[in-house]
């Protein structure tokens, strides 16, 4: 692991919400609104913006946590963007807090964590479950 950043180092990344972005089940489409699961999603991708460069090719990061405050809605077309800064490096996991914005307004916030492994502790790991 390759120790490049430190707390308060930012990562930036944009979504455009796409019908695959809005709330849905089984039952079908619930509204044109970006699902609290899919800015889940993204808020941990932003995270691991600083994972893909903090690895080496014989690792891989592995998600310990996710929180995701989701405080107003973003409607299907919206751009949201969302910043991920270094709260914490502990040993070779990473804490992220992370914010997403629609323009001036927050949408949600939260903190999400990483953990930078040897891809073949993983296999090991996958294998014996």
């Amino acid at each position: 692991m390759q120790t490049t950043f430190q707390p308060g180092d930012v990562k930036h990344f944009t979504r455009h919400v796409r019908a695959e972005d809005c709330a849905a089940f089984d039952s079908g489409r619930v509204h044109p609104v970006y699902a609290t699961f899919a800015l889940g999603r993204d808020a941990e991708w932003c995270c691991r913006l600083f994972v893909l460069e903090m690895k080496t090719e014989e690792e891989e990061g592995i998600g310990t946590m996710l929180t995701v405050e989701h405080l107003s809605p973003a409607l299907q077309g919206s751009e949201v963007h969302f910043t991920a800064t270094i709260t914490a490096l502990q040993g070779n996991e990473i804490i992220c807090s992370y914010e997403a914005h629609v323009g001036n307004r927050l949408i949600a916030r939260g903190t999400q964590g990483q953990k930078i492994l040897l891809k073949e502790k993983l296999e090991r790991r996958f294998a014996a479950l």
